[in-house]
């Protein structure tokens, strides 16, 4: 379902922003703009608010991942009570971090894609959340000649690429990549 008042909506976030900026310290400069509900390039929806952030503190948004720009996502969803499942309708960027991310996740799937048409094998990518299987299933979907499909349970899900129509072969399920400093 579409954010009903994008004006009020965007006031919101900038909001929540201001907010973050004032009393956790950060040093963000934020641009929110409303769309009307179009689609990309690939025919998916776009986001109806788009949140350009820039300045001194960016760095601290986009590293580890994005971890922390995600999770503004996240928070501006639940200010704006939407459904979990509509998420999307919200996008926060910085420095162009999402089409790198995007670009990284296109050459990772004609890698794969590539190793797997070549030796006939299903290749498992280590387990990762939601988001990013979702990901990674729409980076194969132009690549001819294989399928992908999501197994496993919670935080061991994973993600295979197997020949197309050849997604009974069996995979060997990834190992979980350890992470170091943390106890």
């Amino acid at each position: 379902m579409p954010i009903a008042d994008l004006q009020q909506a965007a006031q919101k976030i900038a909001g929540f922003l201001a907010t973050l900026n004032k009393k956790g310290g950060m040093r963000l400069k934020y641009r929110i703009t409303a769309g009307d509900g179009a689609q990309d390039a690939e025919g998916h929806p776009s986001p109806q608010l788009c949140v350009e952030l820039a300045g001194p503190d960016v760095p601290l948004v986009i590293q580890h991942n994005g971890e922390l720009l995600r999770a503004l996502e996240t928070i501006s969803a639940q200010i704006l009570r939407l459904d979990q499942r509509e998420g999307d309708l919200i996008s926060f960027d910085a420095d162009n971090f999402k089409a790198l991310q995007a670009e990284q996740l296109r050459l990772t799937a004609q890698t794969a894609a590539e190793k797997v048409l070549r030796s006939g094998i299903p290749y498992a990518f280590p387990p990762m959340n939601s988001r990013d299987r979702r990901m990674m299933h729409m980076a194969f979907r132009g690549i001819e000649g294989v399928e992908t499909a999501s197994s496993g349970e919670g935080p061991d899900r994973f993600l295979a690429v197997y020949p197309e129509g050849k997604t009974d072969l069996p995979v060997t399920q990834p190992v979980k990549p350890r992470s170091f400093g943390r106890r």
